[in-house]
């Protein structure tokens, strides 16, 4: 059997041990609605809305709209209730 050291184990994976894979850690986005209690998460304002919507019709992420967890649930939800009533549109229409 070939006996595998270290020094193959990293090169086999493609990276040079200096770290140079890492991830980097950019500034942390912070809730838009923690940060501001007079902001509220309405349904009936498609405007607000729109913010966390991609312009293919997704719902944006907590990692990139940086909403916490509980308001981003609240959001979600808004978003799909917004859907339900048409004043937000599930997908894009033609190209």
């Amino acid at each position: 059997m070939y006996d595998r050291n270290d020094d193959d184990m990293d090169m086999s994976r493609g990276d040079s041990g200096d770290g140079a894979g890492r991830r980097r850690g950019g500034k942390r986005r912070i809730c838009k609605f923690c940060a501001d209690k007079d902001a509220v998460i309405d349904y009936k304002d498609p405007q607000a809305m729109k913010y966390f919507i991609t312009e293919r019709g997704k719902i944006v992420p907590r990692r990139i709209s940086g909403t916490c967890a509980t308001h981003q649930r609240k959001v979600t939800l808004a978003i799909k209730q917004a859907r339900n009533i048409a004043l937000l549109p599930f997908t894009v229409t033609g190209s």
